[in-house]
């Protein structure tokens, strides 16, 4: 799958959003990427966890882990795809963590799975519980990797959509910016 591909399956799906946004990292920008419009169609998850898959099934991982809320349905499809098993680190008391019983076996080797990554926070926090419970991340993917590249854990990485989207601080907005009401549609 192409990035041009890509960016259409968000555009026909209402996805990719124009205004005033507020991302997780606190950063402004003109676009947001709804990923859970785009998910919400299943011949989309499966179109999208393939070509995922695909990309990742090199790196011989036997779990995907993935942080809830965002990487939750493409997490779970690409280990679906590549026929794994299937694990969440979600938020306790502000930050991420392994419940409900998820167990990560010593050198076990996992792929980190999240939908749209801008600064990466998120994914370190998945990176570090594996790396905690003593596990190997094999290899991230991201369905938007709105950094262009710019966010590196050290370990491989894949997208399906890579780009540069403007962002900006907030004592730092453009002035045509500043005049449109700032929304926040993401997960906190």
């Amino acid at each position: 799958m192409t990035d041009a591909q890509a960016l259409q399956i968000f555009r026909d799906s209402g996805a990719l959003l124009e205004g005033h946004f507020v991302l997780r990292s606190g950063l402004h920008s003109r676009q947001f990427f709804q990923c859970a419009l785009a998910l919400q169609q299943m011949p989309i998850v499966e179109q999208l966890g393939a070509a995922l898959a695909e990309k990742l099934r090199p790196l011989g991982a036997v779990t995907v882990i993935a942080p809830a809320m965002g990487g939750l349905v493409i997490g779970q499809e690409v280990a679906r795809q590549l026929r794994l098993r299937f694990i969440f680190a979600e938020k306790e008391e502000g930050k991420l963590v392994l419940r409900r019983g998820f167990k990560i076996s010593s050198g076990e080797k996992l792929l980190v799975i999240e939908d749209v990554v801008t600064k990466g926070g998120r994914l370190q926090e998945t990176v570090d519980i594996v790396r905690a419970h003593s596990g190997t991340v094999a290899g991230i993917g991201m369905v938007v990797d709105r950094s262009n590249g710019a966010v590196n854990l050290g370990v491989p990485t894949f997208s399906l959509l890579r780009m540069n989207v403007e962002t900006f601080a907030p004592d730092q907005l453009p002035a045509d910016l500043a005049k449109i009401p700032v929304l926040k549609p993401g997960s906190k």
